[in-house]
């Protein structure tokens, strides 16, 4: 049995019949850019989320730029985010002119650190990044306390998160803005490139909205520096599909990702993810640590199962950030963490033998690990 580590077929299978008819009728209205469906979309995720505005822009890190530019940060600011994030995180911060300053993350959830935060602040600083990642909220109660100690802006980075909640609240709706993803293989994912910025402060909205379209509010006028950036009307026609789904399929996370809990529990030379309290978090990725990572990933890779790393390299490392003069040593968390974690399939559709085959496979490199339980059988 092969285990893929994300099925998109499975997933695009199930709204197939219902997207078709609606893209005809999209493709015969010629309505390709904004319009009915983009403006569905964007009020039904708003609601989703429990936000006043959804301003759908063409991608992840155009989101998280626009949220920036759109809270006010600019050249010559600092943002404070955590050395564990993709590189979009940075990028976005980049891209405006701001300085990224980076932070190690907790040691359990590999979230950003509150205190590592605050002791990062300076006269320079502007904004905080919290991102949510791999599908769990950060803690932002704790971030919250931060920034508005120092007067500092919050933007969540939630592209990993569509539907997690902390003490009932959504990530997403915490911060000033916050940006998402709907790149495919997120919990919510568009047939490409997509994302969004959220916010219920209308200024904020409505300046985001500006920037995205040259930073034009009317066609030929241009009050600002803009830039192209637009959620497609075929996007938001897949995008609403699964979003009527998105609930589910988030259960179906969470129940793959008990059931990795009761296949892998018992083994000691395995570190499983866990919920932070207040959190129901939505798994969007299934991320386990072992100081046997490479052995691991190669078994699973020869047994057919698909794995990923995210993320092999903490931003400091990485060549283009090379400028910041931050080596080895900066962010010991985040580092270590990166040498350890490996991502094991996980998606909406993925089956209980599945995850028993997963098992056999994890369990067969467990025999004869020191301090490891060495069962070779599934339970």
């Amino acid at each position: 049995m092969t285990v893929p580590f994300v099925d998109l077929r499975a997933q695009q299978a199930e709204i197939h019949d219902e997207i078709v008819p609606a893209l005809e009728d999209l493709l015969r209205s010629a309505a390709f850019v904004g319009g009915p469906a983009v403006a569905r979309f964007e009020r039904d995720y708003a609601a989703f989320v429990g936000v006043d505005h959804c301003v759908g822009v063409g991608n992840g890190t155009d989101a998280v730029e626009l949220a920036l530019r759109g809270v006010g940060v600019g050249p010559g600011d600092e943002v404070i985010l955590p050395a564990n994030t993709f590189v979009a995180t940075a990028e976005a911060v980049s891209r405006i002119g701001a300085d990224p300053v980076l932070v190690d993350v907790d040691p359990a959830s590999l979230l950003l650190d509150p205190d590592a935060a605050a002791r990062a602040v300076t006269e320079r600083t502007a904004a905080i990044v919290p991102v949510h990642l791999y599908g769990q909220t950060a803690p932002m109660d704790e971030i919250l306390a931060v920034a508005d100690a120092h007067g500092l802006a919050v933007v969540e980075d939630a592209a990993q998160s569509q539907g997690a909640t902390r003490n009932g609240r959504s990530a997403g709706s915490f911060g000033r803005a916050a940006a998402t993803s709907f790149y495919p293989g997120k919990n919510l994912g568009a047939a490409g490139d997509a994302g969004a910025v959220l916010t219920s402060d209308p200024e904020v909205a409505q300046r985001i909205r500006v920037l995205a379209a040259h930073g034009s509010a009317r066609r030929y006028e241009h009050e600002v520096i803009g830039l192209n950036s637009r959620l497609d009307a075929l996007q938001a026609v897949v995008l609403s599909a699964k979003l009527a789904r998105l609930e589910k399929w988030n259960r179906a996370r969470q129940d793959a990702a008990g059931r990795y809990a009761a296949l892998l529990g018992d083994l000691d030379f395995l570190e499983l993810p866990s919920s932070q309290p207040g959190n129901d978090d939505v798994w969007h990725l299934h991320v386990v640590r072992t100081d046997r990572r490479d052995e691991l990933a190669t078994a699973l890779t020869d047994a057919g199962i698909g794995t990923g790393i995210h993320y092999p390299t903490p931003i400091h490392l990485t060549r283009a950030y090379r400028g910041l003069g931050l080596g080895p040593g900066s962010f010991p968390v985040a580092e270590r963490a990166a040498g350890r974690i490996l991502s094991l399939p996980m998606y909406p559709h993925l089956t209980a033998d599945q995850q028993e085959r997963v098992a056999e496979v994890v369990r067969r490199v467990c025999v004869g690990t020191a301090g490891g339980h060495s069962a070779s059988t599934v339970p």
